[in-house]
C-alpha cells in the first residue's frame, strides 16, 4: 500500500517519468503550449501544500540566525552575480540573449526552492523566512546590475509590476491560506486537521505536477529556436555545477551548520525562473519572446540538475 514515505523515497523516479512525459506530450500535442495558462496556479497550490508542512511558530529562530541570512546575501547577491559576470565574459551572447540570462541568474528563487532545500535535507524554515528578503534584494538589484552589465539603456525597459504580481500569487496567497490551515488545525478543528494530513501527501505529485505544465508547454519554443538554446546551455550547465559551491563557500565563511549550508547551496543553485518569466514577457517585442526561450530554458536545465542536487547536496554537506 502506498504511503507518504513510500511516495517521497520514489519521488526521484516520478519525476524523471514526468519529464519525459512532459517532452512526448509536447512533441505529439500541437497545443500543448495551452498548459503555460496552469503554471502559475500549479505553482500557487504546490506551495501552498509545502508551507502547510513548517510550523511556523518556528520561524521567529530563523530570524536569529544572523549568519545564515549574512551567508545567504553574500552568496546571491555578491557571489553569483560575480560568478555570471565570468560565465558571459566568457560565453560571448548577443545583448537580447544576455538579458534573458541576466534577468534569471541574478534572481534567486523565492518559491519552490524551499521544497528542493526540504528534499535535499536543508534549513526550509529559514529558506522560508528569507523569501521576503530575497524579493526585495532582488528587485532593489536587478536594475543595478542589468547597469553594470549592460548599460543604463536596459533599466528602461524593465517593468516591476508583473514581478511584484507574481509575488503576491505566488507567495503571500499561499503562505496566508497555510497558516490559517494551521491556525485551523492548533485549535482543533477537525476540518483543519482533515487539510494539513491532505496537504502532506501534495508536494511530491504537485511538484511533478509543475515540472509537466512547465516543460510540455514550452518545449516547442524551445524546440523552435534552437540556436539559441545551444549559445546558452554551456552558461547554464557551468552555473549549475559551481552555483552550489559559490553557496558552501559562502557558509563556510560564516560558519553556519549543515542544513544552513545546505539550504544556502540551494538557493545559490535555484533561480527565479519560473516567478521572473512574466517579467520578461512585459519586455518589448521581440525582446520578450527571445528572452523568455532563454529563461524558460534555464528552467529546463535547472530541473534536471535540482533531482541531481537532492541527492548530492547532502552528500557534500554531511554532518
Amino acid at each position: 500500500m502506498m504511503n507518504r514515505e513510500i511516495l517521497e523515497e520514489k519521488q526521484i523516479y516520478i519525476y524523471i517519468a514526468t519529464l519525459v512525459v512532459s517532452v512526448v506530450t509536447a512533441l505529439i500535442w500541437n497545443n500543448s503550449h495551452l498548459l503555460e495558462k496552469a503554471i502559475e496556479p500549479v505553482i500557487a497550490v504546490l506551495l501552498y501544500s509545502m508551507f502547510c508542512q513548517i510550523p511556523f511558530l518556528e520561524l521567529k529562530k530563523a530570524f536569529s540566525n544572523r549568519s545564515f541570512f549574512k551567508a545567504l546575501l553574500l552568496g546571491n547577491f555578491v557571489l553569483i552575480p560575480f560568478l555570471v559576470w565570468i560565465l558571459i565574459s566568457i560565453f560571448p551572447l548577443s545583448q537580447i540573449t544576455t538579458i534573458g540570462v541576466l534577468l534569471v541568474l541574478l534572481t534567486p528563487c523565492i518559491d519552490y526552492v524551499i521544497i528542493f532545500t526540504h528534499l535535499g535535507k536543508g534549513d526550509a524554515k529559514s529558506v522560508l523566512a528569507s523569501t521576503p528578503l530575497l524579493f526585495i534584494f532582488q528587485l532593489l538589484l536587478l536594475p543595478l546590475y542589468l547597469w553594470l552589465f549592460l548599460g543604463k539603456e536596459t533599466i528602461s525597459i524593465i517593468e516591476i509590476k508583473p514581478f511584484a504580481q507574481a509575488f503576491i500569487y505566488l507567495i503571500v496567497l499561499p503562505f496566508t491560506l497555510s497558516v490559517i490551515t494551521q491556525l485551523f488545525s492548533q485549535r482543533s478543528n477537525q476540518t483543519g486537521k482533515a487539510l494539513l494530513n491532505f496537504s502532506s501527501w501534495l508536494p511530491v505529485p504537485l511538484m511533478a505536477l509543475t515540472f509537466f505544465v512547465v516543460i510540455a508547454s514550452q518545449i516547442g519554443v524551445v524546440y523552435n529556436n534552437a540556436d539559441i538554446i545551444y549559445t546558452v546551455l554551456p552558461v547554464y550547465i557551468l552555473f549549475a555545477i559551481l552555483a552550489p559551491l559559490a553557496g558552501k563557500l559562502s557558509a563556510r565563511l560564516f560558519r553556519v551548520g549543515i542544513k544552513e549550508s545546505r539550504a544556502i547551496s540551494f538557493s545559490t543553485a535555484t533561480r527565479n525562473s519560473l516567478v521572473v518569466l512574466p517579467l520578461a514577457l512585459s519586455l518589448p517585442v521581440p525582446v520578450n519572446q527571445l528572452a523568455a526561450i532563454v529563461i524558460v530554458t534555464q528552467t529546463i536545465v535547472e530541473i534536471f540538475f535540482e533531482l541531481i542536487y537532492i541527492k548530492v547536496i547532502p552528500v557534500l554537506t554531511k554532518e
